[in-house]
């Protein structure tokens, strides 16, 4: 049975969307998902599934959480081995600590266009750093994230598709409990 970890996008922030961690459990629980576990107010649940598409299994919460919710929440999908594949591939290995430098990664919904990754390419900048790999962007944030230029918002924009981001720490934290670590 596939384990997923759904990543909801702009949920709990600013007041907005606000969802309790419990209630979005029984939701996942309703829908016949086992296994569910949260993991802090942004959105990431973790669960068990007979569906091997995960398509379809993304589209499937994006409608019972609308139903039960009333408003709609983009959902991106990832198995744990495709979140390990993640960490792997980072091109940014070493981090310097001392000049605040952190990793963040953005999941895409799907894949950004040749074109759209090129036009993206055209704002690198000494500050930060991002590098597209097929349906991972990774930035290395060397001030603060709130203040770079290569927020979700921008992305999204730039690259013409959905996406949703999080730190080096949660993405190895998900990891660490999907694969039955606390």
């Amino acid at each position: 049975m596939p384990k997923y970890i759904a990543l909801l996008r702009g949920i709990n922030v600013s007041g907005q969307k606000i969802i309790k961690m419990d209630k979005l459990r029984s939701i996942f629980e309703s829908m016949g998902y086992q296994n569910v576990i949260t993991y802090i107010q942004s959105g990431n649940v973790i669960f068990d599934c007979e569906e091997d598409d995960a398509a379809v299994v993304r589209d499937r919460i994006v409608s019972e959480l609308i139903s039960q919710l009333t408003f709609d929440i983009p959902v991106v999908i990832r198995t744990v081995e495709e979140l390990r594949k993640v960490v792997e591939l980072t091109p940014h290995k070493m981090i310097n600590t001392e000049e605040n430098e952190q990793r963040y990664i953005t999941f895409l919904s799907q894949a950004a266009t040749d074109a759209a990754i090129a036009k993206l390419e055209s704002f690198q900048n000494d500050v930060d750093e991002f590098r597209v790999k097929g349906l991972t962007v990774y930035l290395l944030i060397r001030k603060n994230y709130g203040e770079s230029k290569f927020n979700n918002n921008f992305l999204e924009k730039k690259l013409g598709v959905s996406a949703t981001t999080r730190n080096w720490e949660t993405v190895n934290k998900l990891i660490q409990l999907a694969e039955g670590g606390s």
